[in-house]
């Protein structure tokens, strides 16, 4: 499996996570998750191809992209 997609896999999953504790309050630092998120979000800037490569393959499946797995995305590659 190609690292580079299972990495952005694991930025955009952890992502989604912080962005759904943000939004149900069940954040204790919210500081520190914003800090996180940013430097999730400057991460992912640098893999654009893999990122997009995820977006499509959610895309082509109808799912959310904190649910795809390595290898589905591969498949679709």
């Amino acid at each position: 499996m190609e690292p580079i997609i299972i990495e952005a896999l694991r930025l955009l999953k952890r992502q989604a996570e912080i962005q759904n504790a943000l939004r149900r309050s069940v954040v204790t630092n919210r500081v520190t998750e914003e800090r996180e998120l940013f430097l999730i979000r400057n991460k992912l800037a640098q893999l654009p191809a893999a990122v997009q490569a995820i977006n499509f393959a959610a895309a082509e499946l109808h799912r959310a992209v904190d649910t795809l797995t390595a290898a589905e995305v591969e498949k679709r590659g």
